[in-house]
């Protein structure tokens, strides 16, 4: 009797489930005891590849509640990809809805930051513009001009001082920031993932410069009082600006 390949998934990540009939050593006894070490050793791992995911997520949660929640983890969402580098993308859903953790509703957005560090990290490399070239457009030009963003770069929304919050479980000795809402921005100026605290009009406008809008309807979305220099400054510094049209 042949094991499918569903079976024996279900059975692995499953340990109430029995050993999938038709698994025997090679002397026609059932393997039990092999497959109980196999299935171990695959939670193990699974459980290891999502410390090293979501440390921050961890260190907020403890580690021994950490582990816990990774076997319900795992057996909910098995891996669909053979690199674990990118397992653990439905983190962010299942902290959603996870009972447990409902009094930590920042949380699911600690897990998308984390995310998308590892997107960042992996992503494409791009070549950033000489600042001059944005010098040299003509200031009645400058309002239509689209600025093309690096594809690494990423924004994270949320309603919590996520950058702060974030900080505070990767650096237990950082101060206490303002309890105010923060996106954050996640750049690649050169080879590790760089964070930065976003205000809201800040957020709009890099939001709108990526979405391909023109400077001038980006300011727009930013709002009235938005200072523009100190964001475009970060733009440059942090190597994300490749085009300009």
């Amino acid at each position: 009797m042949s094991v499918s390949q569903t079976q024996f998934t279900a059975a692995v990540l499953n340990p109430e489930l029995k050993t999938p009939e038709g698994l025997v050593n090679p002397d026609g006894i059932p393997a039990g005891k092999r497959f109980d070490v196999y299935r171990n050793n695959v939670a193990v791992s699974l459980s290891d590849a999502l410390e090293a995911a979501f440390p921050a997520v961890r260190s907020l949660v403890g580690a021994e509640f950490f582990r816990a929640m990774s076997g319900v983890f795992l057996r909910q969402h098995p891996p669909t990809c053979p690199m674990m580098m990118f397992y653990g993308t439905d983190m962010p859903a299942f902290l959603t809805g996870f009972p447990p953790v409902a009094t930590l509703p920042y949380l699911p957005d600690v897990a998308t930051l984390e995310l998308a560090q590892r997107t960042t990290y992996h992503g494409a490399d791009s070549v950033p513009i000489d600042a001059t070239k944005l010098e040299q457009i003509a200031p009645d030009q400058l309002g239509n001009t689209r600025f093309t963003l690096a594809p690494t770069l990423q924004i994270v929304p949320s309603e919590w001082p996520l950058f702060d919050i974030y900080l505070k479980a990767t650096q237990p000795n950082a101060p206490a920031g303002a309890q105010l809402p923060q996106s954050v921005l996640v750049v690649r100026p050169e080879f590790d993932p760089v964070l930065h605290p976003l205000s809201g009009q800040q957020t709009r406008f890099i939001t709108h410069l990526k979405l391909g809008d023109t400077l001038e309807a980006a300011l727009a979305a930013a709002g009235d009082d938005f200072d523009l220099t100190p964001t475009l400054g970060l733009l440059l510094s942090q190597n994300v600006i490749t085009d300009l049209t």
